[in-house]
């Protein structure tokens, strides 16, 4: 008890540790990357008011007020708050309710928003309004609560669909209930999954997630789907033999061994068309099918982690890759993994627009905050630009979620969600790990509050499990 003790005084301290004392904030000398593709701009002075940016200019231009919170940033490089647009932050027994740990892992890292793929409902309900009215730490939330999934879900967080009528019931009771979209999970029916995209369409609330097993991704892209996850669906249309993988069982290794160029081609073409967007969640696949092949023995993350992710839902992860997921042989899994990046690089190049997502903390080992600057790397890797990736994380999920107007770039009168680096991320998109303060909704968070937040994470990832109430599905 003295423990958790502690870790909630922790939580106390940096609830407000760090925010500027006015609601005026002012940046000097910074060099801005506003991620909307533009060059640098150079001895720049941003102006913070009631929670966006006011003003900003050139340093000899715009002057810091007098009396206001002043932070030199000389030397330093502005870009905008980072969005996850794949996460899972309260979800069943498998993540349970935790906000000392998930949500400031989110903020130290410089992720200001999430898009949450899958939770229980009436905790998220929660939090999304007690972040947006300021009275909890933590990223701005986008959510779709239970997930559409077949008859006797896979995962916690979940309403079970047996056929259209379920599938359209459900559609109508979370539209009713304020989600701001539908997740679509693999075992969904056929029947199912195209009444739940009919009724979503109705409604005009977006519908996203995995291609179901019983879908072809072709056939998701043109009944609007919105974006795909974990490119489900893409590889299985890429073979000629797309009807048999429907079918089942699906296989990575007959996958890589059927991948045709010129089917590859036409899907991306139809991607391209109709602009669906892919979530790769490149770091999880990477640590899903190579799980036997990377050491995590020595993480140093690993102190961030609760109980429930170490002991329970981790291995059991790990437990259902190595039985039923990572069975061909890990030359061919470590050959898909490249295929993947192919991938991206191939539909980017074709138009098809791109998100950064991680699936975290459900992954294993993907920790909430840090995975997102794994995933950015992984873009990198894959033939983006740094610029290209960055905005994967920043311009590219406000035009996906319709919010230009507010968020994604570094602009006047946009909302005051901002990251101050030490490195230039243009020269290399690891450096926007190397994170110098972070401003959400105006208020600002140096260093040293920063480094106060991951402490309090540790010890309440440390402290005694308490059971919390989960919110119901429906």
């Amino acid at each position: 008890m003295r423990r958790l003790f502690a870790a909630c005084l922790a939580l106390a301290s940096f609830l407000t540790a760090g925010a500027a004392p006015a609601d005026t904030l002012a940046i000097t000398h910074i060099e801005v990357i506003d991620a909307t593709g533009a060059p640098p701009q150079r001895d720049m002075t941003v102006i913070v008011r009631d929670g966006r940016i006011a003003e900003l200019g050139t340093s000899d231009v715009v002057h810091a007020p007098p009396d206001v919170k002043t932070v030199d940033g000389s030397g330093k490089y502005l870009i905008p708050g980072l969005w996850d647009m794949h996460v899972h932050t309260v979800f069943g027994d498998w993540l349970p309710r935790d906000e000392k740990v998930v949500l400031p892992l989110f903020v130290a890292n410089g992720i200001t928003g999430v898009r949450d793929m899958g939770g229980d409902l009436d905790v998220l309900t929660k939090w999304r309004a007690s972040i947006a009215a300021g009275r909890l730490l933590g990223p701005r939330m986008f959510i779709a609560g239970p997930m559409l999934d077949g008859p006797v879900p896979r995962f916690p967080s979940s309403a079970p669909v047996a056929n259209a009528a379920d599938a359209r019931r459900i559609v109508d009771d979370l539209k009713a209930r304020g989600v701001d979209f539908i997740k679509i999970q693999s075992l969904i029916p056929r029947d199912g999954y195209f009444a739940a995209a009919d009724e979503a369409h109705k409604l005009g609330i977006v519908f996203v997630g995995h291609v179901p097993d019983a879908v072809r991704a072709s056939e998701a892209s043109n009944a609007g789907q919105k974006s795909i996850e974990h490119f489900t669906g893409i590889f299985e249309g890429s073979t000629p033999i797309e009807d048999q993988l429907i079918k089942g069982p699906k296989s990575l290794g007959l996958n890589v061994k059927n991948f045709d160029p010129a089917r590859a081609k036409a899907l991306i073409a139809l991607m391209a068309k109709n602009q669906t967007w892919q979530v790769p969640t490149l770091v999880w696949e990477r640590g899903q099918w190579l799980v036997d092949d990377i050491d995590l023995s020595h993480d140093p993350l690993i102190k961030y982690a609760p109980s429930a992710w170490k002991d329970h839902t981790w291995p059991m992860f790990v437990s259902d890759i190595k039985k039923d997921m990572d069975t061909d042989p890990l030359p061919v899994r470590k050959k898909f993994v490249q295929m993947e990046l192919d991938m991206t690089l191939a539909m980017f190049r074709a138009g098809v627009p791109f998100m950064a997502g991680t699936d975290t903390a459900a992954g294993v080992h993907i920790f909430p905050g840090f995975s997102l600057h794994q995933e950015l790397v992984l873009f990198q890797r894959a033939g983006l630009t740094p610029m290209e990736a960055l905005q994967t994380a920043t311009l590219n999920p406000a035009k996906f979620m319709g919010r230009t107007a507010d968020l994604g770039t570094v602009e006047k009168g946009k909302l005051a969600d901002l990251v101050l680096l030490d490195a230039n991320p243009l020269e290399d998109i690891a450096n926007t790990q190397k994170i110098r303060g972070v401003v959400l909704a105006g208020r600002y968070f140096d260093r040293a509050a920063l480094d106060r937040m991951l402490r309090g994470v540790e010890k309440a990832a440390a402290a005694e499990p308490v059971p919390a109430k989960q919110g119901g599905t429906p």
